[in-house]
């Protein structure tokens, strides 16, 4: 059985042997679950903003000032 202690920030650690049966790492989020029977489950969360780091950004098309002023120019001349 593992146990922890509670803050008087209302925080507590998990224990190591906790955290490695449910896979958590730094920055994990978890979800508390009330049961029924009085009794409390913790779950890891999926899906969240940290699982997706290392997902490959899409590239930027930028528009250089030297592009910009040439379509400027192009426009006052039609205009």
């Amino acid at each position: 059985m593992a146990q922890s202690t509670l803050t008087s920030k209302g925080q507590i650690t998990i224990p190591k042997k906790i955290r490695d049966a449910l896979g958590l790492d730094d920055g994990a989020r978890v979800t508390f679950i009330i049961r029924e029977a009085g009794g409390v489950g913790m779950r890891p969360e999926s899906g969240d903003l940290v699982s997706l780091y290392g997902i490959p950004k899409p590239e930027k098309k930028g528009v250089s000032l030297h592009d910009m002023e040439d379509a400027i120019s192009r426009e006052a001349q039609v205009g």
